[in-house]
């Protein structure tokens, strides 16, 4: 892969994995025109998703660091016999709705015969050469972030994730990490906007609860690489990795920015369209 592709690859990486737009769906689409599809395709953009981990990390280290504060502190009352469910509040709350938000990804480790399990089986649907399967998700991602517009607007949301948010949102990121068109950041915070939780509290539990489900997805995903003898060209991955993180931090401040002026709706616009150019292009072998 050449210096050009990579960057190419990690300013998509870094624009789509923060804006609702589906990165796994356009690193296929792009790997498809670019002709770079293939296993050391998956390889690259496995590690292209640390890049935008990193991004994670620099804007809410904040929050992270008090994540990690309260997260001993919580450990101290389940052990002192001081944990009450029902009085959580702030950050061991948001822990404690993290793990519930994390439960459903336990479906993507279901056996489907042959030594594979739901979630390689999925993830083959990003290396093949057809995208009719991009397509239709980037339209069903458009439709989701319209209904929570639409929902937006005749209630207020004003509040933080509870036990059936956290649930409801866990399986909106299942569908995000198996099919590549549904983007993990625009169906869980649309989701959460849906149930009534406030916007901005949405994309800081949204962005923070990606960072345990991108980890042990890259973990995973490289281990089969390596085994598989996946080839990875050393200099273009960290240029992709520096460039996907750089793109990735400014892209988040961007979506912040954007849902207090209300323009959420035109991501929705954005992804029915791409999503019947796409599903066009299929059907037709362009």
């Amino acid at each position: 892969m050449s210096i050009i592709k990579a960057i190419i690859l990690g300013i998509v990486q870094g624009i789509t994995e923060f804006l609702p737009i589906s990165s796994s769906g356009h690193l296929s689409l792009f790997q498809h025109f670019m002709g770079v599809s293939g296993e050391g395709s998956l390889m690259f953009s496995v590690l292209l998703h640390v890049g935008t981990l990193i991004a994670v990390f620099i804007v809410f280290y904040k929050t992270i660091f008090e994540l990690v504060v309260e997260f001993f502190s919580l450990l101290k009352d389940i052990f002192t016999g001081k944990f009450k469910f029902k009085e959580l509040k702030g950050k061991k709350k948001m822990l404690v709705m993290f793990v519930f938000s994390c439960i459903p990804l336990l479906l993507l480790l279901i056996p489907v015969g042959n030594d594979m399990k739901l979630m390689d089986l999925l993830g083959g649907l990003s290396e093949d050469d057809s995208i009719l399967v991009e397509g239709v998700c980037f339209t069903l991602t458009g439709i989701l972030l319209l209904a929570s517009t639409y929902v937006a607007k005749k209630r207020p949301l004003n509040r933080s994730v509870n036990t059936l948010d956290a649930f409801a949102i866990g399986v909106a990121q299942v569908f995000a990490a198996g099919f590549p068109g549904i983007s993990r950041s625009g169906s869980t915070i649309s989701t959460g906007m849906i149930c009534g939780v406030s916007k901005e509290y949405m994309v800081e539990y949204s962005f923070i609860l990606g960072i345990p489900a991108i980890m042990v997805a890259s973990v995973v995903e490289l281990k089969d690489a390596i085994e598989a003898g996946s080839p990875l060209e050393l200099l273009p991955t960290i240029i992709g990795i520096v460039v996907a993180a750089v793109t990735g931090v400014a892209c988040i401040k961007l979506l912040q920015w954007i849902l207090k002026k209300d323009m959420w709706k035109y991501f929705g616009f954005y992804c029915i369209i791409i999503g019947i150019f796409t599903i066009a292009c299929s059907i037709f072998g362009l």
